[in-house]
């Protein structure tokens, strides 16, 4: 059985984008930047909400190319495109960069996906997420909590009909004053 894991930048108060889906307070370190690409290149299969996907292959197919770029961008723009992605979207008709699409029920796919043999998966998109998380699907969050107060956006995690009994994994600090928390799901 494959491990789902949902990790993402996340505020002090709990949101992964702030109103209009703003995200320009989430710029990460170079180590924390390394963090996530290691995180990637670990990962069997990454799944997406639509509107990650969107921002996501609105720059990284061709991050690499950027005149900026740096080594950590290079590799992760790499890893990214090689790597397999499911994207979850009843709106999009086409995917590219290896990605498949599915337009049925996310939560009947997420559990087909985690029976299957295979490494771990990435989940992320706050609703996508918050439908796994609903469904006790998610094995393990990773919160790197950046120094900054959103007062709204949208929310890491989503509201759950029942409690979900964490296990704390690895406490870091990135530059910055970013703190990165795993958990695992007490099962």
């Amino acid at each position: 059985m494959r491990k789902l894991i949902y990790g993402m930048n996340v505020t002090l108060d709990g949101y992964i984008a702030a109103p209009g889906d703003d995200i320009g307070w989430s710029v990460p370190s170079d180590e924390l930047f390394q963090f996530w690409s290691d995180l990637l290149q670990a990962t069997g299969l990454t799944l997406y909400g639509r509107k990650l996907w969107q921002t996501m292959s609105s720059y990284w197919p061709t991050g690499d190319q950027q005149p900026n770029a740096t080594p950590a961008e290079i590799e992760f723009a790499r890893r990214w495109r090689d790597m397999s992605k499911v994207v979850f979207s009843s709106t999009i008709d086409k995917v590219d960069w290896n990605t498949r699409l599915v337009t049925g029920d996310a939560v009947a796919e997420i559990t087909r996906l985690k029976a299957e043999d295979g490494g771990p998966m990435d989940i992320g998109g706050a609703t996508l997420a918050g439908a796994a998380m609903r469904a006790g699907l998610i094995d393990e969050y990773v919160l790197a909590t950046a120094p900054v107060l959103g007062g709204g956006g949208t929310p890491f995690f989503a509201a759950l009909d029942n409690w979900v009994n964490l296990n704390l994994v690895e406490t870091r600090t990135f530059p910055g004053g970013v703190v990165l928390t795993r958990y695992e799901t007490r099962r």
